[in-house]
């Protein structure tokens, strides 16, 4: 499994074809505590850069980007009713939703760990 990073702080961990998205810890201090998540339906498609989920949080309500184009395979359900989870397990736990990848080349974009990190710290 090989996890990519935006400048827009969402991640995506790519298993195959399918891809499991969320916020990055960066995002989520940045946010404070996530109080709800709104997150895409099963089967929806879905283009790079599109905005398809929001969380709010006590701060504000911020939108989150698809990082590849694809079709949405499953949301996380946990966050219904736990949506605490993307405050302290934003990088597991705490995942927004999986997609199905149509276009894995739009992954050649996208920053790996030291290459975000090295970001994260320029800003």
């Amino acid at each position: 499994m090989t996890t990519y990073f935006t400048k827009d702080h969402e991640w995506i961990s790519v298993d195959g074809p399918m891809g499991t998205v969320g916020i990055t810890d960066y995002a989520q201090e940045q946010l404070g505590d996530i109080t709800f998540v709104e997150l895409p339906g099963e089967g929806d498609s879905v283009s790079k850069g599109d905005s398809v989920s929001v969380v709010d949080s006590v701060k504000a309500a911020s939108d989150v980007y698809t990082p590849v184009s694809g079709e949405v395979r499953e949301a996380n359900g946990a966050l219904a009713d736990e949506p605490e989870l993307v405050n302290t397990k934003p990088e597991s736990d705490g995942w927004l939703f999986k997609v199905l990848l149509s276009d894995a080349s739009e992954l050649e974009g996208l920053m790996d760990e030291p290459a975000y990190k090295a970001y994260v710290d320029s800003l």
